[in-house]
């Protein structure tokens, strides 16, 4: 027999990280019956006992209070900004977001951005409803067709550019407003008066503070939107809040340097926003609640012995004993088998 083959009836290499979340896993490769006795290890092995305790997934996390990600307003008109609204202030829905060649440019609220003039009695769709829908909620008779440029319609438009100081045209043009999902707050601008105006202008948030968390994938992946959580303020006080939205983009947190792990925004809003009024900025501590098992055998999951044939097992003194598992958290695992008790010695995968 040459000296490197390996007289061990066992050979154990690491689970991949696809195995239980990048857990170390031993797998058997050539199978046994669970329970027969094992030919004794010359090597010394490092061992552990199984435990009853309560295991739990909930999960507390560091986030920030703020206004949550920025997202770039890129202008559509040909011509020279006049005018550039202050860092924090916040704008809605009719209001000017800038000024073009000394004109205003209105925001709108919608779900898709103008893609070609507003002109031309007949005309329909998308786009023509958000213009429709606007100057309804700013006051101005449409008439009953919402996504259908009619006469009536056509008026309510030619009201509205006269009370702007706009020309009476009837038409809006691809540029003549901006359209964005809702009211924003300026988080800071990218351009000076005397720019063009059709490129990157400024960044805007939502105008509502929020809490957002940067969480692993292996945290987040537990994470609901809808959620409830307790957030945990920088004076120990405790508010009620849920989960708005989990990310699903995976990018370095806000001030990570070198090379961060990459991780998921989860964003949260409190029950009751005004906790959070007088605070712009802050370090806070997300509680995410979880399942809960009590009183259960439970093994570290470097335990677990991943079977070729499937399944998973332990590593006892008189053999291998195969498990079935239950819940996985914070580096443990639930677990049940022939002969398992409170204090049985297995091995662990050093």
């Amino acid at each position: 027999m040459s000296a490197n083959t390996d007289t061990r009836p066992w050979r154990w290499v690491a689970a991949g990280a696809a195995v239980l979340a990048a857990a170390a896993v031993v797998l058997v490769t050539r199978p046994r019956d669970p329970g027969t006795p094992a030919t004794a290890v010359t090597e010394a092995v490092a061992t552990t006992t199984l435990q009853r305790r309560d295991l739990s997934t909930s999960k507390s996390i560091s986030g920030t209070i703020g206004y949550g990600p920025a997202r770039a307003v890129t202008g559509h008109k040909q011509a020279t900004v006049t005018w550039l609204p202050a860092p924090g202030a916040t704008v809605k829905r009719g209001r000017q977001l800038y000024r073009a060649d000394d004109l205003p440019i209105p925001l709108f609220y919608g779900g898709m951005p103008l893609y070609r003039t507003i002109t031309g009695k007949g005309l329909a769709g998308r786009d023509v409803r958000i213009i429709a829908d606007n100057l309804e909620a700013l006051g101005y008779p449409i008439g009953v067709q919402r996504a259908v440029l009619t006469p009536q319609l056509i008026a309510a438009i030619k009201r509205w550019q006269r009370d702007q100081g706009l020309p009476e045209t009837g038409a809006i043009a691809v540029g003549d407003v901006e359209v964005l999902a809702g009211a924003v707050r300026v988080e800071s601008v990218a351009v000076q008066p005397g720019a063009p105006a059709d490129g990157p202008l400024l960044s805007v948030t939502a105008t509502r503070k929020v809490i957002t968390v940067a969480a692993d994938v292996s945290e987040a992946a537990s994470i609901e939107r809808g959620a409830a959580v307790t957030v945990v303020l920088p004076d120990e006080r405790t508010v009620a809040g849920r989960v708005l939205s989990v990310g699903r983009v995976l990018a370095a947190a806000d001030g990570a340097v070198g090379d961060a792990t990459p991780k998921l925004a989860v964003t949260v809003t409190l029950n009751k926003p005004k906790s959070i009024a007088k605070i712009d900025a802050a370090e806070v501590r997300v509680d995410f609640a979880g399942k809960v098992r009590e009183n259960v055998l439970a093994a570290p999951v470097e335990a677990l012995v991943a079977l070729a044939e499937g399944g998973y097992a332990v590593q006892t003194t008189t053999g291998l004993v195969a498990v079935t598992t239950g819940m996985f958290a914070q580096g443990w695992v639930e677990i049940t088998g022939d002969g398992l008790t409170e204090g049985t010695s297995v091995v662990v995968a050093s």
